[in-house]
Order: C-alpha cells, then sequence, then structure tokens
C-alpha cells in the first residue's frame, strides 16, 4: 500500500527546514538571497529560487492553518488605510488589527472610497463570524459611510490618534517593501501580506509589557505551536 500524499511530497529536503525558511522570510525583514546565505552558513545547499517557491507555496498553507486556529481575534478593531505602489500605481492597503496588535485581516484595493470600505467590512465580518463592539478609524468619511449601512450600531470612534496600534502595525510592512524593492502585483501584494500578518500574528508577545522569563516561556510556546502546525 502506497504511503498518503502529504503536504511535503516530492520535495527532498525535510520539511522542519522548509518550515524554518518559510518563518526566517516572514518573520525578519530578509531577502530569499540572505535566507541562502543563512542556510549555505549551516551547511545547508539551498537555491534562492527554490526558497522562493517555498515561500509562496508553503507560507499560503501555514497562513490558512494559523487563520483557522487562531483566526477569531477581539471584538475591538482598529482599522487604517496606507498607500503602496505596485509597478509605479498608487494602491491602498487597508489593514484592521485587533487590541492585542494581532492583524485580523488585509485588503489590498485600487481605492478608498466607500465602495472600497464596504468590501474590506465585508470580508472583515465574514472571517470573523461577528459584528465589532467598537470600531477605531482615522478620520476618512468612507469608514463612516460604509459603517452606518453594514454596523449600524456599532460604535464608532474617530478621534484624534485613536487608531495609533493600527498605524504602528504598518512598520513592518514598509520595511519588508523597501526589501522588496516594492510589489510586483496586485496578486502578490495581497499573497504576501496575508501570509506575513498571519504568521508574526503567533509570535506578537508584547515583550515590553512582560518579565523576561515570562517571555522566554511564551515565545517558547510560539515556537512549539508553529512546529506542531508546520508538522516540522
Amino acid at each position: 500500500m502506497k504511503p498518503k500524499n502529504n503536504l511535503y511530497s516530492g520535495h527532498r529536503y525535510p520539511k522542519d527546514i522548509i518550515s524554518h525558511v518559510v518563518w526566517l522570510y516572514h518573520r525578519f525583514t530578509l531577502s530569499y538571497r540572505d535566507i541562502e546565505d543563512i542556510l549555505a552558513y549551516r551547511g545547508i545547499q539551498v537555491t534562492y529560487e527554490s526558497i522562493c517557491q517555498w515561500c509562496l507555496k508553503f507560507g499560503k498553507t501555514y497562513a490558512k492553518k494559523l487563520r483557522n486556529q487562531y483566526g477569531k481575534k477581539s471584538d475591538c478593531w482598529f482599522l487604517d488605510e496606507v498607500f503602496i505602489k505596485i509597478r509605479g500605481k498608487m494602491h491602498y492597503l487597508w489593514r484592521a488589527v485587533d487590541q492585542d496588535g494581532d492583524v485580523i485581516d488585509i485588503l489590498v484595493q485600487k481605492r478608498k472610497d466607500k465602495k472600497a470600505a464596504q468590501r474590506f467590512f465585508k470580508k472583515l465580518l465574514k472571517a470573523q463570524e461577528r459584528t465589532p463592539y467598537k470600531l477605531m478609524t482615522d478620520k476618512l468619511k468612507s469608514y463612516g459611510l460604509a459603517k452606518e449601512e453594514l454596523m449600524p450600531s456599532v460604535t464608532h470612534i474617530q478621534a484624534r490618534y485613536s487608531n495609533n496600534r493600527e498605524e504602528n502595525s504598518h512598520q513592518r510592512t514598509r520595511q519588508q517593501e523597501r526589501q522588496m524593492r516594492g510589489f510586483k502585483s496586485h496578486k502578490q501584494a495581497q499573497l504576501f501580506l496575508s501570509v506575513h500578518g498571519q504568521i508574526n500574528n503567533l509570535f506578537n508577545l508584547g515583550r515590553h509589557l512582560m518579565r523576561a522569563e515570562n517571555y522566554r516561556f511564551f515565545r517558547f510556546r510560539a515556537f512549539n505551536e508553529w512546529s506542531e502546525m508546520t508538522c516540522a
């Protein structure tokens, strides 16, 4: 009887190396060539092209597993949108995080009007399967217009600095965007940022909020959860 096919069938490298590569790429601001050198130092010869393919294939699968396992976030949502350039054209990255700074979801769109806000709200509501208790945004009118139609009973706060938590979450995106020298397509940006957010949620431990020994404990637990989730 033939063994049952699995995620890593057909790959000659061990699954722990593949999962480690994906973790390195999304956890730190590294290029494929940087990771190739890191592995080479450890005596593991992998081309940056293979690393790219692993990140594309397995990153999406890992993110889906993380979303299914940890997808439901708190009921206080912080929303913001920032511009990103894709092949020289302006696009907008819509992102929502919860009160713990975990990314709820993202959506790359060409506009930031009412329809764009509605599209993002619908995506959030479908994934979370509930409405939030409180919505924190900047003063973009599109949020208020879309909210009145889709979530009229939700408290909406648009005070100055109210969504700083969300604006801070864009920092890692900007760092990676510079490392990648910009996004090459709408699909690439949506895929990368979706995976990036889910993987980093697992390691978003709030180091500044706890003692070192507690941080080490939660970090160790995150590593174990990552290994179990990737079957590494």
